[in-house]
């Protein structure tokens, strides 16, 4: 009897392990890394990616804070997950909830369906008041905040870099629009493999040396004119964001927290890690909680209104300027920006006739938009691989994604 019982026992705690956790920090209590090995070193990952703030001389900065603050975007949860909801990838069919989670390395998972959150789940002993890194979701965010700047008369998109930064005259991003920025389409070589050795590298040790301008000096040749091909390159968003800081009496992160974070009824500070100088280190850093990522979803669902309070947060244009697929010249639309997502202003957007798009970072973090369905999913993971393509976490985000969409409308 005694052996039945401790083998249930077993069994039962083997069914929650979450994936890969002894590799992940579990028995050291998920440490936080150091500025050199926070970012590559798995077994500082998870916490890292929940304590960002912790890591000591990040970028030479400090944190910079986009307060919450006024009425709270109600957030109500389910009585239970939705029953039935199934997804399938390759040629297994019938998956989970649990199976998504016992085959990923999942910190965090919520799914909200018109404003109301049907699932939230947490692996790795993390919890709801954490900070979840983003990642190169910050990059959809700092355009949030170019777009405020359109509409406050502060910025011109058809205007080039060096127009606001005249350090960056000579460069080869200072004579790029910013539109040709927001679609990273400038026409610089720049190769982004997260290796430690890529141009992104290069880039970040001349911008930590002398900020964002000397690293723009780094990026020395043209391979193509601007404007025709999309790109990845981190680069692009740390020059809109000097540009941006350029046209500001106050840091984004001020800025954002008047324009964005108060206004759409975060719960809780944001904080985004900055080099020595106070500019924010733009291409990812930023730093929020599950909830707060879903409240910025609802109102990017609702087309930037806030559906509580009936306010109009975000410009309506601008944002479907920068996440509607057909509103993006053709080199710059699903399957031919990548074989799969196509690119807007530094936001992802989904193949098919319907409106879907992405924010998207590094070893798995996403946010993705359904404005029809009113349907958003938050996921904060600690991937093996910076690119997600390069274990199955890709492939079976995007079957969950799709499972949740069927699940209460169709593809």
């Amino acid at each position: 009897m005694k052996r039945s019982v401790l083998l249930l026992a077993v069994m039962a705690a083997s069914a929650i392990a979450a994936p890969d956790e002894e590799l992940l920090g579990k028995s050291k209590g998920y440490p936080v890394g150091t500025a050199a090995n926070w970012y590559f070193d798995e077994s500082v990952r998870v916490g890292s990616f929940t304590h960002q703030d912790q890591v000591p001389n990040l970028y030479g900065g400090k944190p910079n804070e986009v307060l919450a603050g006024g009425v709270v975007m109600p957030l109500p949860k389910a009585d239970k997950e939705p029953w039935g909801l199934r997804w399938r990838v390759g040629n297994q069919s019938g998956l989970t909830v649990d199976d998504f989670l016992n085959r990923q390395r999942i910190m965090g998972l919520l799914v909200i369906k018109d404003g109301v959150i049907q699932i939230e789940r947490y692996q790795y002993d993390r919890t709801p008041d954490l900070r979840f890194q983003s990642n190169s979701m910050a990059k959809s965010i700092l355009s949030l905040g170019i777009g405020f700047a359109v509409q406050d008369k502060l910025l011109d998109l058809d205007k080039t870099a060096d127009t606001y930064v005249p350090d960056l005259k000579g460069t080869v991003y200072g004579e790029v629009t910013l539109k040709n920025l927001l679609r990273m389409s400038s026409g610089a070589r720049f190769e982004e493999t997260y290796s430690g050795q890529d141009d992104l590298a290069k880039y970040n040790r001349a911008s930590m040396s002398g900020g964002v301008a000397a690293g723009a000096k780094a990026v020395e040749v043209r391979a193509y004119p601007q404007g025709e091909k999309f790109n990845y390159a981190s680069a692009e968003t740390e020059i809109l964001a000097l540009v941006l800081r350029s046209v500001l009496p106050e840091t984004i992160s001020e800025y954002l927290s008047r324009k964005l974070w108060k206004p759409m009824g975060a719960e809780q500070s944001a904080l985004w890690r900055a080099y020595r100088d106070g500019l924010e280190k733009a291409s990812g850093n930023f730093n929020a909680t599950m909830r707060d990522y879903g409240r910025l979803g609802v109102v990017l669902a609702h087309d930037g209104y806030r559906p509580d309070t009936r306010e109009q947060i975000i410009p309506k244009s601008y944002l479907e300027d920068a996440t509607r697929a057909d509103r993006q010249p053709e080199q710059f639309r699903p399957g031919k920006a990548t074989p799969y997502f196509g690119y807007g202003y530094q936001f992802w957007t989904f193949p098919g006739p319907k409106h879907r798009f992405a924010l998207q970072g590094t070893y798995g973090q996403v946010v993705y938009v359904d404005p029809e369905a009113k349907l958003v999913m938050v996921l904060t993971t600690a991937n093996k691989t910076a690119k997600s393509g390069g274990t199955t976490l890709g492939g079976e985000t995007d079957a969950f994604w799709r499972g949740l969409v069927n699940h209460w409308s169709r593809w």
